[in-house]
């Protein structure tokens, strides 16, 4: 297994079209979605579970900033690490979620989040539109700031 390093000091810029971090989960409805489709997108790769507290409380964040700017162009793609389905749905639903969600149903054990080096949830990823991530982990300005930059607001 190749592990790559997705930290802001590395040399190469992490990019979702690049096979060791691509993967392919179900959505709610069961399609399959690969994360190499979103090129072409300003979006933000979002690592989370019903389970998890901050994540929760992220969500409420998640949803104001994707109403703002979703007429913009602007998507979230959200991995729920949750292994029990109907958790996972209730959750999109208690927390009003819009978004693209997919799921890898292996919790800890999800291949999806080993690729991405992700190792506490929540876990965030902003991707440009050439699918080039450009921030890891930001704050809540620091975040809406560079979606406004990258849409060119």
């Amino acid at each position: 297994m190749t592990v790559i390093s997705i930290s802001a000091r590395s040399q190469t810029v992490p990019n979702i079209t690049d096979s060791r971090l691509d993967f392919s989960l179900p959505d709610m409805k069961g399609d399959s979605l690969r994360l190499s489709s979103m090129k072409g997108k300003v979006f933000l790769l979002d690592f989370w579970a019903s389970w998890c507290g901050p994540c929760r409380y992220s969500n409420k964040n998640l949803v104001k900033l994707y109403s703002k700017y979703k007429p913009n162009g602007f998507e979230i793609l959200s991995v729920s690490l949750d292994d029990n389905k109907h958790d996972w749905m209730k959750a999109v639903n208690k927390d009003k979620i819009t978004w693209l969600q997919i799921n890898d149903s292996r919790g800890w054990d999800a291949r999806s989040a080993a690729k991405w080096q992700v190792d506490a949830i929540p876990a965030s990823f902003l991707i440009d539109k050439d699918g080039n991530v450009v921030a890891i982990n930001a704050e809540k300005k620091e975040l809406e700031n560079k979606i406004r930059e990258l849409l060119g607001l």
